[in-house]
């Protein structure tokens, strides 16, 4: 049991006794958190339980707090408990507690920091599925790295997760460019064809043009047009999906799924979940368009779902998506991670989930804000001219994928940011991606240097880590499963960039007062269990690593 839980049951007991004994009315059932407060100096967990009673009990929450504390159960890891402030609870735990974590997290490897939280838990996490006409802009790398990282706390917390990525391969947009490919290909062939009025001038479509067009000798060219444009739509999708695949595994994000827009279409499912809606009322024909009668559930407007040209609108088949995820694949929770100018598309899609009949509840949409860049002080603007940055591929091959995912990962989705390009590009401790990687290769160099001297540290005796800098470590590192817990449960990534970078300080401070391997034949009792807190603390931020999607150096 986590030492977390240990304490929410201990305050729990305390609490019972407490009324048992007369000391404390009854309540009725309120929460215990236990949370880890940022001033060491107000011990090493808290509750605010008192303050919750504090109404319904119609007591100060200070005398709440001391009665609590008064029939706290004797427990051999907590060293003190006390009263704090207005009212709340703060729980001191015994070195030996901290001293045993390090032994715990050597034999977690690296299952360190995975809990049960979100056991069985089937969740589906969608993100970028931008129209499969191009390579990545960087303006998706955002919405990318949060959706990955996402995923990765997720399974960490236990669930059973599916990175999904949607393929648009059935709206308007591949039309435009298919025609536009049609034009470049017809171009590569020798003819004086013009670009469609609406198209895709970048020189990556003429690129695949000719090498479609090397591919079948020319033979597209002689087609009538429509066959044409319907014989380059396989060979134009299937290139630009290699593309979106490699940007993407240059960021360390691989799919599970790759589901196909077209495939709701081809199976019938577009019809039947239409069918449904309509049957149930939620379907009406107006100036000759068929609507989804949103405001039947409290929105401001209805939506179009079929135009009057008869094709569908990308609610149509977002809608009937969402019915494939849920009513087929039985998802407890589907994740959508979109760009902020999504933003009007939130409510009326929580509509059309209870229009079919699920709770709009088990759908959660995160919407990432604008990113906007900066080099030399100065804002950066895209343009399509050499050396300036306009593809994820870009920004990799400039500041590296490691930089991209943490400085993505470093705040919330909802906060708008501004990426330095400078700062990204330091090799030093100013640039958190090298702090953090940097203290996880000057940890693997420590090791490496003690199994050279010959020092084996598997016996090193933990209960001699007395420093209070190396308690401090500890208290840091083992905080990790709670990390995970509260951002998975949160869904907020970004709070494993800053607990990494407090593991990383924490360390430092470590190193610098505390020197593990000693030159002293009588220090090396001492040496052996600061290697195996060395241990501990490399465990901890390689873990960090690997959720962030990270490479995890062994030397720099």
């Amino acid at each position: 049991m986590r030492i977390t839980d240990q304490l929410r049951d201990a305050v729990a007991e305390a609490l019972a006794a407490a009324q048992a004994q007369g000391e404390l009315p009854s309540a009725g059932a309120s929460e215990i958190t236990i949370d880890q407060p940022r001033d060491q100096g107000h011990g090493d967990f808290a509750t605010s339980l008192p303050l919750k009673l504090a109404r319904t009990m119609k007591m100060a929450p200070a005398v709440i707090a001391a009665a609590i504390v008064e029939a706290f159960p004797d427990n051999a890891d907590v060293k003190k408990v006390e009263v704090a402030g207005p009212g709340f609870i703060n729980i001191t735990l015994a070195d030996a507690w901290f001293q045993s974590q390090v032994e715990a997290i050597r034999a977690a490897g690296s299952e360190f920091g995975n809990t049960d939280s979100k056991a069985g838990q089937k969740i589906q996490l969608e993100f970028v599925s931008v129209n499969p006409t191009g390579p990545l802009h960087v303006g998706h790398a955002r919405g990318a790295v949060i959706g990955s990282g996402l995923a990765n706390l997720l399974e960490a917390a236990g669930a059973d997760v599916t990175r999904e990525y949607y393929v648009n391969d059935a709206g308007n947009q591949m039309r435009v460019y298919t025609e536009t490919l049609y034009s470049r290909y017809m171009q590569a062939a020798g003819y004086a064809v013009p670009l469609p009025e609406t198209s895709y001038p970048g020189e990556y479509v003429a690129e695949q043009a000719q090498q479609i067009f090397e591919d079948d000798g020319g033979a597209l060219a002689d087609l009538p047009k429509e066959e044409a444009i319907a014989a380059l739509y396989k060979p134009g999708l299937e290139r630009n999906l290699a593309l979106i695949k490699t940007d993407l595994e240059d960021l360390n994000i691989i799919y599970d799924v790759w589901f196909s827009e077209q495939s709701l279409f081809d199976s019938g499912r577009f019809d039947t979940t239409m069918k449904e809606l309509e049957d149930d009322g939620f379907i009406v024909d107006r100036d000759g368009a068929r609507w989804f009668a949103s405001t039947q559930l409290g929105e401001d407007k209805d939506n179009v779902v079929i135009r009057s040209s008869g094709g569908h609108t990308y609610f149509a088949s977002d809608i009937v998506y969402h019915a494939e995820k849920f009513k087929e694949r039985n998802f407890d929770q589907v994740i959508d991670v979109w760009g902020a100018d999504h933003h009007g598309h939130v409510a009326r899609m929580k509509a059309a989930a209870k229009a079919l009949g699920i709770d709009p509840d088990k759908l959660t949409i995160i919407l990432n804000q604008l990113v906007s860049f900066k080099e030399d002080g100065e804002s950066l603007r895209f343009s399509k001219r050499k050396n300036v940055i306009v593809t994820v591929r870009d920004l990799v091959e400039d500041v590296g994928a490691d930089a991209v995912r943490y400085t993505f990962l470093s705040r919330g989705a909802e906060s708008q940011m501004e990426f330095d390009l400078d700062l990204a590009r330091k090799q030093s401790p100013e640039n958190p991606v090298y702090y953090i990687q940097y203290a996880h290769a000057r940890l693997s160099g420590i090791l490496r240097n003690a199994v050279e001297k010959g020092i084996d540290w598997a016996d090193g005796d933990v209960s001699l880590l007395t420093h209070d800098l190396e308690i401090a470590l500890i208290r840091q590192i083992t905080a990790l499963p709670d990390v995970v817990d509260r951002a998975a449960d949160r869904l907020e990534p970004q709070q494993v960039p800053h607990y990494a970078t407090e593991v990383a300080r924490a360390l430092q401070r470590f190193y610098d007062a505390c020197r593990v391997i000693s030159e002293n034949e009588d220090d090396l009792p001492v040496s052996k269990a600061r290697l195996k807190l060395v241990e501990a603390a490399q465990i901890a931020i390689a873990r960090c690593l690997s959720l962030m999607g990270m490479n995890v150096p062994e030397r720099m």
